[in-house]
């Protein structure tokens, strides 16, 4: 019998591994502003509602499946519309000013505090734009359109463009609500980033993928042979051990937009979810979450070749 020789287990790049302080993570807009051509907001606010199939004719060349009628599974995330809330602008990516929008839903004014110290309008930030470098806008989804929940989520969003381009779409779309097909088209890569499934406490077996120990083991076979050596004489972090699993913020890159539909025209419900009344995203393959799982949405900045040539042809939905 071969020598069993594992002497790591996990990755260290996600550490340390502990459940997410909030459900709707940040994003670092930085890379994407720099990599992609999208002018005006880069990002939106989505509603992870389940899986389907989607019936296709695949059209990509070198394909073994070229001409034919292929199902491809996908997944449902409803896009409700989303506003805009303040705008930041910053300088040596710190802060400098804030603007609020006045024109504000009732219901919105409730649920969240505002600043009073903070009232510049634009005409006077146009009048500052020497001394700023980078424009941001803080979004707000309208989730009571699709009634999934009551409560708006609160992002900050980068814009494209240069920055007299990003002040001029601030001040035209400022009370504007963007729809996802405003931001999105079919057939775009996108990355998404999320929380995935929350598993609570669990052994280092399943928490780290280490292997079992044999039956005769004497301390217990879902568990590391030891803990470390007698010098030093600690337990080192790198150790695998029990702990939080899941609930953990992650992104999925290189998604394929393969349709944008109203969600009306989708009949049945999905279960653990129910009636979907928004417009909604068909994402090629898998995404992390549960059900009703706020999702980000925003421009691969680094795009694989294999996904892009794709040409997928929709034909019909399935349950």
């Amino acid at each position: 019998m071969p020598k069993l020789h594992q002497p790591h287990s996990g990755s260290m790049a996600y550490w340390p591994r502990k459940r997410s302080s909030k459900t709707l993570p940040s994003v670092n807009w930085s890379p994407v502003k720099e990599k992609s051509i999208q002018k005006g907001l880069l990002g939106f606010i989505g509603y992870k509602a389940g899986m389907a199939r989607l019936l296709v004719k695949d059209n990509t060349n070198d394909s073994r499946t070229k001409g034919k009628q292929i199902i491809v599974p996908i997944t449902i995330i409803e896009c409700p519309p989303q506003k805009i809330l303040s705008v930041r602008f910053h300088k040596d990516k710190n802060i400098l000013f804030e603007t609020i929008n006045t024109n504000l839903d009732k219901e919105l004014k409730r649920k969240i505090k505002f600043p009073k110290n903070t009232k510049i309008s634009l005409d006077d930030a146009k009048k500052r734009l020497n001394e700023i470098d980078n424009i941001t806008a803080i979004a707000y989804s309208i989730p009571k359109k699709i009634k999934s929940k009551k409560t708006p989520d609160l992002l900050e969003i980068g814009i494209g463009g240069d920055l007299k381009e990003k002040f001029e779409f601030i001040k035209e779309n400022i009370n504007k609500e963007f729809l996802v097909k405003d931001i999105f088209a079919k057939n775009q890569i996108v990355d998404i980033k999320g929380l995935t499934r929350g598993l609570g406490n669990q052994g280092p077996v399943k928490r780290f993928g280490i292997g079992l120990k044999s039956h005769k083991a004497e301390k217990g076979q879902r568990r590391p042979g030891n803990l470390g050596p007698w010098t030093p004489s600690r337990v080192s972090f790198r150790v695998p051990q029990l702990g939080q699993t899941g609930f953990f913020s992650r992104i999925k890159l290189n998604n394929k937009i393969m349709d944008i539909q109203e969600g009306q025209k989708i009949t049945f419900e999905i279960e653990n979810y129910g009636k979907i009344l928004g417009d909604v995203l068909f994402i090629k393959g898998s995404i992390q979450g549960t059900p009703k799982r706020q999702l980000i949405i925003y421009p691969s900045p680094r795009q694989k070749r294999r996904t892009t040539k794709e040409n997928f042809e929709v034909i019909k939905l399935l349950k």
